[in-house]
């Protein structure tokens, strides 16, 4: 068979700076229905400000929020029920912090069962000789598995560009490269990486024989050539109003992309406006398996490295990026503050294998003229989310306006 694959690679880097400059056990499910509902509503309430960006947009809040839990770890008082507030974490890290284990472990067997690739990493980088409370490593190693990475931010602020970079690069497979574009402030006194990089191969796969250029319509009314992939079979599909979905699952079924089309371009920011946690969660929960006739352009978006802090603080994250911040668990005194939040994404959509292995997908066209069927065909702008259907959450979130555009 002739697949069609997904490469996805994210990162985050969370830049702390002195403020002078699986089997889930029953005890548990409820906190981590509790953090996956609360991971989703954040993802939602982001992308309500990242929309008003110009163009395609492309980030992972399971990385996002990975990130700031690790810096929640070490926040008290205010700050700390600040955070939680805006990231719908549950209060107290003591009941974060292993739920996040548990989410990672859950997908880290995603990446064992062989299907996709799936893989998380987490890093701290510390200024060399900064006293950091051994409890709070003892607590990133635990929960994160952390490396431990020392540089010098003060004396070699581009060696350790070079290498954070460098790690970054490495754990996302070479997608996610120079995600710090230039010398960390020599005030910085750590920096926490979380990078996640995922590449999967659908269930039910495209034949690249079927492709052909095809017109896409832009939101100015202007045409556009795409690359677009034809397939027709039993997917999950809904129609709901003004707008379509699609469910398409990887190989394994453990993870899926979900395809939010409206139905004419004029009604893309309408229904922007109109995903949020609980809408969403009513349009995947009435998605049933249909004949759907599928059109997809390939594209690839490369999306950041974007400074996260201004759109949290409109999400009513604030005391975190101001002097007085109260990051006392980690070093035992107040004077960190979040110097930076940083986000870059990678994610393309395209066909791969061999021609010897395409004759397997022409047993999936509509096999009954008796059946009903329905057509999908993504030839205009259109949103996108990658989940994981064991717990149900986010972990990619996106939208294409030009398949073209691949920055």
């Amino acid at each position: 068979m002739i697949a069609k694959t997904i490469r996805t690679a994210v990162a985050v880097i969370f830049v702390v700076s002195y403020f002078v400059s699986s089997v889930f056990a029953d005890e548990n499910l409820a906190n981590i229905n509790s953090i996956v509902n609360g991971n989703n509503l954040f993802a939602l309430e982001l992308y309500a400000k990242l929309k008003k960006e110009k163009g395609n947009v492309f980030f992972s809040p399971y990385s996002i929020s990975s990130a700031l839990a690790m810096a929640y770890s070490g926040a008290r008082g205010d700050t700390a029920e600040e955070m939680a507030k805006t990231l719908h974490f549950i209060p107290g890290a003591e009941n974060t912090n292993p739920v996040f284990a548990e989410l990672n472990a859950t997908l880290d067997e995603v990446q064992k069962q062989g299907n996709v690739k799936l893989l998380i990493a987490n890093s701290l980088w510390p200024q060399k000789g900064h006293p950091f409370l051994p409890e709070y490593i003892s607590l990133m190693n635990r929960y994160y598995g952390v490396s431990v990475l020392p540089v010098d931010y003060f004396n070699a602020p581009e060696d350790a560009r070079t290498r954070i970079n460098g790690w970054v690069e490495a754990k996302t497979q070479g997608k996610i490269r120079d995600i710090v574009q230039k010398p960390l402030p020599v005030d910085t006194s750590l920096v926490l990486v979380n990078a996640i990089y995922f590449k999967g191969n659908w269930a039910h796969q495209f034949d690249p024989r079927r492709t052909s250029n095809a017109d896409f319509l832009l939101l100015n009314g202007a045409k556009t050539q795409v690359s677009m992939m034809r397939q027709g079979g039993r997917f999950g599909y809904r129609e709901i109003n003004d707008a379509k979905l699609l469910e398409l699952p990887y190989m394994g079924e453990q993870l899926s992309m979900i395809f939010i089309l409206p139905n004419e371009t004029t009604q893309l920011s309408k229904l922007e406006d109109e995903l949020t946690s609980a809408n969403l969660h009513s349009w995947l929960s009435g998605i049933k398996e249909q004949f759907v006739s599928v059109d997809l352009p390939k594209f690839k978006v490369t999306w950041g490295a974007n400074d996260l802090i201004k759109p949290l603080k409109t999400l009513g994250m604030r005391k975190a990026f101001m002097p007085g911040a109260d990051f006392s668990g980690m070093d035992g005194a107040k004077n960190l503050v979040i110097g930076a939040l940083l986000h870059k994404a990678f994610v393309e959509v395209n066909e791969e294998g061999t021609e010897a292995a395409a004759a397997s997908v022409v047993g999936m066209r509509f096999g009954s003229a008796l059946r009903r069927s329905y057509t999908f065909k993504a030839d205009h702008p259109f949103l996108f989310v990658i989940r994981d259907n064991t717990t149900g959450g986010i972990l990619f979130l996106g939208r294409v306006i030009d398949p073209n555009d691949k920055t």
